[in-house]
């Protein structure tokens, strides 16, 4: 890190205190999840959500709405009370012009039956499934899980997409999104997962995360990739060792509302929490816009 850690910690706070706002949550996917009451309910919405969440935010937070559409107010129910050949055809005939960039209404309704034979095993949703053992690396389940679902899930581009391996280098950003969603207890996530450490969780690394964090010194590589997600949250470890993720919303949305232009320059980032902590542009091209 570039910035003493008690500086970059309090200007990270001053982030959060900027964009924990519930206006910032409209142009979240988790805001999905949290409109439904019931926790259950709440995992197989974020289920869908988080792995739909790519592309722009607007179409994409309707895509995620519309799949979600034929599963009616208590989606965990509607999933458990039917058979998977059920499950299809009530989803496959309403969806039938459904589509959100890699993914079909086919691709939806294998990820909703994978839902429900996951929760009919554990009986409890799927965090026994993602929970590692004592001792071990958390992604080592991910990888487990993922490597089942790449057997039992129909080989379609949509299905592969949502399927990257951590052990095989990949950032994961989806499922790291669901985990932070699930497990973490503070604002803005659900935190209906009691087993799995918080302390345990990895960024969701995407091109808005990764930028930042390379402006502030929270990594130094210049690939967006697991080993670069890796050395984001061990840097905030350092501030935050319980609960590293907290940061995590900020940082992204920092990017996601077109605030942070890339380039330092007085005029326009000087309001930002970040600004004296920020090394965007070289320093050369910094000196000239002071």
């Amino acid at each position: 890190m570039g910035a003493p850690l008690k500086t970059l910690k309090a200007r990270l706070d001053g982030l959060c205190l900027r964009y924990d706002t519930a206006g910032a949550l409209e142009k979240d996917p988790i805001s999905i999840p949290l409109a439904y009451p019931a926790a259950m309910d709440r995992e197989v919405s974020a289920f869908v959500a988080a792995h739909l969440a790519y592309g722009r935010v607007d179409p994409m937070i309707r895509a995620v709405r519309g799949a979600l559409a034929p599963l009616g107010a208590a989606p965990a129910s509607w999933l458990r009370e039917r058979s998977e050949a059920e499950i299809r055809r009530n989803l496959e005939g309403p969806l039938a012009d459904w589509s959100w960039r890699f993914h079909t209404a086919a691709d939806i309704s294998s990820w909703l039956v994978a839902w429900k034979r996951l929760d009919a095993e554990s009986r409890s949703g799927l965090e026994p499934h993602l929970l590692p053992a004592a001792g071990e690396d958390p992604d080592a389940a991910l990888s487990r899980l993922v490597q089942r679902l790449r057997l039992e899930l129909p080989a379609s581009y949509g299905s592969r997409f949502s399927l990257p391996d951590p052990l095989e280098g990949a950032a994961c950003k989806r499922w790291r999104m669901f985990l932070r969603w699930m497990v973490r207890p503070g604002w803005p996530d659900l935190g209906l997962w009691s087993r799995y450490p918080a302390s345990a969780l990895i960024i969701p690394l995407d091109t808005h995360v990764a930028r930042v964090s390379r402006f502030i010194g929270l990594s130094r590589r210049a690939t967006p990739d697991g080993k670069m997600a890796r050395e984001i949250t061990e840097s905030l470890r350092r501030l935050d060792p319980g609960d590293p993720l907290r940061y995590d919303f900020a940082l992204s949305h920092l990017g996601i509302l077109g605030d942070c232009p890339g380039v330092r320059h007085r005029g326009t980032c000087a309001a930002c929490p970040l600004y004296s902590v920020c090394r965007a542009g070289s320093e050369s091209a910094a000196r000239i816009r002071r």
